[in-house]
């Protein structure tokens, strides 16, 4: 019998329509019974693509004696923590001071009925095993704590409660004459020291590619020469590149590697990583020239237009990491498969290539590819022209990515989510812009005329669609990360109608997010419903905080347009975070780099003249590594030109440079500001 979950639009929800578990959806109906009933709450979280979602489900969810345990006991309710993210924060964060650990997903939450974290846990196997008890034992202790110990449960969820709070509040603020350089020189100090030299990367196994902190470390060499900094994130990028995080066939990220060596992943593939990783293994090809790093920018966007755009435009969210029940099953081959397809001689070029004459490297029986011998070693070892090396290798993966396109695939969850779309754009956007790409120029365009259409309804940006019209309330992120994508886009062809849109969205933030008593942005706008905690994030995830990317819009955001209440509102959110920075700036790196540009403000170059010429002028200066530049090719007849972009021009083509409210004269010769900006 069909749950509620069957019409809601999250794949992962409906993954659970037909579970024998009476599943709600949160909603204020299920918060409302639970009240009535005075019963604990079972609250889920996960999403499609997670391994260890789909092995409770399987084990748990659809048993019926399980289900018969969770209907009895518990009002039952499972959230997609992509689709809910605020939830997902605040749970997770109630998880990590109950347990005093780190959550993940599945995160399973026992709740009272005011929403109230009591009991909290990860995965639970259906049996006692892995050191952890079995979930039919778990939900009846649960169940009779519940009954008898009522006032020790309300003791401790007023401490809980308090301890959120004070979470939520956190910052420590400074005035903004306190501003200074400590904060990003105590960061790549902190970086340096966790620094993997040897495979790259920080810390030990899992890695996470960190992308915030990597850009960190490529501005800082923009900014102050420290070659190490830039070493250190192009050996990591390298390494990443060359491992098996990315896929060698088909392009693309996996999510984090389950080893220090960038081996075997977790084999999910998130538009929300690999956004930010395009941006970055471009900002690598500007500086480094590496064909490497070119080859990684081309292949993912290839994938993200083949596999990640909807017909109606959008990017879907994630592939699984499972095919066939089996985690990584869709990506990793036999060495017998790999030889019956290929040449002898294009096959003793793989076989090198990827290190397919030692022993397996995955769960001992198959293989992932990674890159063991680059090819001008496998060149030199079968005494072979490199040329030809690089083609049998072309080849080669041509026929393999045909012959695993023929395999069940991993499930695609189909949402299409306006943060994890903003940073794709945004990444395509510089991608087409630095090489030259009409096509992902274009696919990019495509999804911001669907976000336009679909999730930005009445001045109100929505986070979620499912191919159509958008449902629920965006958050932060949804709008800085918005912004930035539409600051890439007007840096790649200018378009009037881009701006205004970006104004509107920054007056959102400022109306609606803006913490108007101590500074920065919550996460939830102002008319969002009441939880336990309204959190104003402040450490980089994957992705950057939402305070950091709406302090750098922001920044920029006035610098181009004169706006001196956006650049306000920024330095407002940094003054309340820079304690922060100054004490722990770990994970701090979005906020850092705002930081930076409130130091000294981006550099703006505006750029006049006839179309063809200003065609090639901005060619030539999207070769150049500029992290701290905004370069803008305004055509003639652009009308309704802010001031500071308002540049006048006699029929010569040229440039404007400005930084802050200081504007040098006008540059006509094009080799002379590349000198001027290469300083």
């Amino acid at each position: 019998m069909p749950n509620r979950l069957g019409s809601e639009t999250s794949p992962y929800l409906q993954q659970h329509a037909d579970n024998p578990v009476d599943w709600w959806p949160w909603c204020a109906e299920a918060l409302a019974l639970a009240h009535r009933l005075d019963r604990p709450i079972l609250l889920s979280i996960g999403y499609s693509a997670c391994h260890w979602c789909h092995v409770m489900a399987h084990e748990s969810f659809e048993d019926e004696a399980v289900a018969a345990l969770m209907n009895r006991l518990f009002i039952n309710i499972k959230v997609d923590r992509e689709e809910r993210p605020d939830l997902d924060q605040i749970y997770q964060s109630a998880h990590q001071m109950l347990a005093q650990r780190s959550g993940g997903w599945p995160l399973t939450m026992f709740l009272t009925p005011d929403g109230t974290p009591f009991f909290g846990g990860t995965y639970f196997p259906t049996t006692s095993r892995y050191r952890l008890p079995g979930f039919g034992e778990v939900l009846q202790r649960i169940a009779e704590a519940f009954a008898t110990k009522r006032q020790a449960i309300e003791d401790q969820n007023a401490v809980l409660r308090a301890a959120l709070g004070r979470a939520a509040g956190v910052g420590g603020g400074g005035h903004h004459s306190d501003f200074g350089p400590q904060p990003p020189a105590a960061l790549r100090q902190m970086l340096g020291a966790g620094f993997d030299a040897r495979f790259g990367g920080f810390g030990m196994a899992p890695k996470f590619p960190h992308p915030t902190d990597l850009e960190f470390l490529l501005r800082r060499y923009r900014s102050t020469g420290d070659g190490e900094a830039r070493d250190m994130a192009l050996l990591t990028l390298q390494r990443m590149a060359e491992g098996g995080l990315y896929d060698q066939l088909g392009g693309g990220f996996y999510r984090y590697s389950t080893d220090e060596r960038w081996l075997i992943p977790h084999f999910e593939k998130m538009l929300y990583d690999n956004g930010p990783l395009l941006g970055l293994y471009v900002d690598a090809w500007q500086l480094d020239g590496n064909p490497l790093f070119g080859g990684v920018v081309e292949d993912t966007a290839g994938w993200v237009m083949r596999e990640m755009q909807a017909p109606e435009g959008g990017y879907y969210s994630a592939l699984d990491a499972d095919a066939e029940g089996e985690e990584g099953r869709f990506y990793v081959w036999d060495r017998d498969e790999l030889s019956a397809c290929l040449a002898p001689d294009v096959y003793a070029v793989v076989e090198r290539h990827y290190g397919l004459d030692a022993p397996p490297n995955f769960e001992g029986r198959r293989w992932h590819l990674a890159v063991v011998r680059p090819l001008d070693v496998v060149a030199r070892e079968l005494c072979m022209a490199p040329e030809d090396a690089f083609a049998s290798m072309d080849e080669a993966r041509g026929r393999l990515l045909a012959l695993r396109g023929a395999r069940v695939p991993p499930a695609l969850d189909h949402k299409i989510l306006t943060s994890w779309n903003a940073l794709m754009i945004a990444a395509m956007m510089r991608a087409a812009r630095v090489f030259g790409r009409p096509d992902w120029h274009a696919s990019a365009r495509r999804a911001l005329t669907f976000i336009r259409s679909y999730l930005w309804s009445d001045g109100r940006l929505l986070a979620t669609s499912a191919g159509g019209p958008g449902r629920l309330n965006a958050y932060l992120d949804d709008h800085a990360f918005l912004i930035e994508a539409l600051i890439e886009s007007l840096q790649t062809r200018f378009e009037s109608e881009d701006l205004a849109f970006a104004e509107e969205l920054a007056d959102a933030l400022l109306d609606c997010f803006e913490d108007r008593d101590a500074g920065g942005f919550f996460f939830t706008r102002h008319d969002h419903e009441a939880l336990i905690q309204r959190p104003k994030p402040i450490h980089d995830s994957p992705t950057a905080s939402g305070n950091g990317a709406a302090a750098r819009v922001l920044t920029r955001l006035g610098h181009m347009t004169g706006e001196t209440r956006y650049l306000a509102a920024a330095e407002r959110c940094l003054q309340a975070f820079y304690g922060v920075l100054g004490s722990k700036p770990g994970g701090c790196a979005s906020l850092i780099m705002a930081l930076e540009e409130q130091l000294v403000p981006p550099t703006l170059i505006v750029l006049r003249g006839p179309a063809d010429e200003l065609e090639h002028w901005q060619r030539r200066l999207a070769a150049l590594h500029l992290p701290d530049a905004l370069v803008f090719a305004i055509p003639p007849g652009e009308q309704q030109l802010p001031p500071v972009l308002d540049k006048s021009y006699s029929g010569r083509t040229c440039a404007w440079v400005c930084s802050g409210t200081t504007c040098l004269e006008p540059q006509y010769s094009l080799d002379e500001l590349v000198m001027l900006l290469a300083r």
